[in-house]
């Protein structure tokens, strides 16, 4: 269940009184779109938590590897160009990037979009919705994105000004291209156990 709020309070809310409002919240997940409507999601079922801490197990041994940026859970938010306060279930994002933020600004809603994110449709989100938010994570700076569907065994890749592509099938490895070498995310591991 997602509930939308756009009444004059909501819309109104500064960035402080909305980490308030996600504090006050912490059994919900909460983001704010570009109009500033809050957007209130049910938590998700055990078995997506499963498949979640998997991509970001597999996300963060190739970060540790690496060294070259910072990972982060479906528990960061992220404010946008748009204003949009959004949270991925992983991100990563270049330690150069990072490292020109403030302090102040890493304990934040940080302003800036992750060059690298991953969705992972739960029951409490459709396809559409999701798409479109793979697309405002492009539109703001993203360099690269998968949104991923276990319960379809399908993938999709969404790249800056390219088509989008679907992968079928999760006996697939899905690359991290040039935004993140080396780093393989192995989709056998998110096969739904039925």
């Amino acid at each position: 269940m997602e509930i939308v709020l756009k009444h004059k309070k909501a819309v109104e809310m500064s960035d402080d009184e909305f980490a308030s409002f996600c504090s006050e919240h912490r059994d919900y997940r909460i983001e704010r779109d570009s109009h500033h409507h809050i957007i209130v999601k049910e938590s998700t079922y055990s078995y997506m938590g499963k498949y979640n801490a998997e991509i970001n197990r597999q996300l963060c041994n190739w970060n540790h590897n690496r060294k070259a940026g910072y990972a982060f859970d479906s528990s960061a938010g992220f404010t946008l160009k748009n204003d949009a306060i959004l949270s991925p279930d992983a991100a990563w994002i270049r330690k150069e990037r990072w490292n020109l933020l403030t302090e102040n600004e890493k304990r934040s809603y940080s302003r800036l979009c992750p060059d690298f994110v991953i969705e992972l449709k739960s029951h409490t989100d459709t396809i559409k919705a999701l798409q479109g938010k793979m697309q405002e994570w492009l539109d703001n700076g993203c360099r690269l994105a998968w949104l991923i569907v276990a319960e379809e065994q399908k993938a999709y890749v969404y790249r800056p000004n390219k088509e989008i592509k679907i992968i079928t099938g999760f006996d697939s490895i899905l690359s991290g291209e040039d935004i993140l070498p080396g780093f393989k995310l192995d989709l056998h591991e998110l096969k739904l156990e039925l």
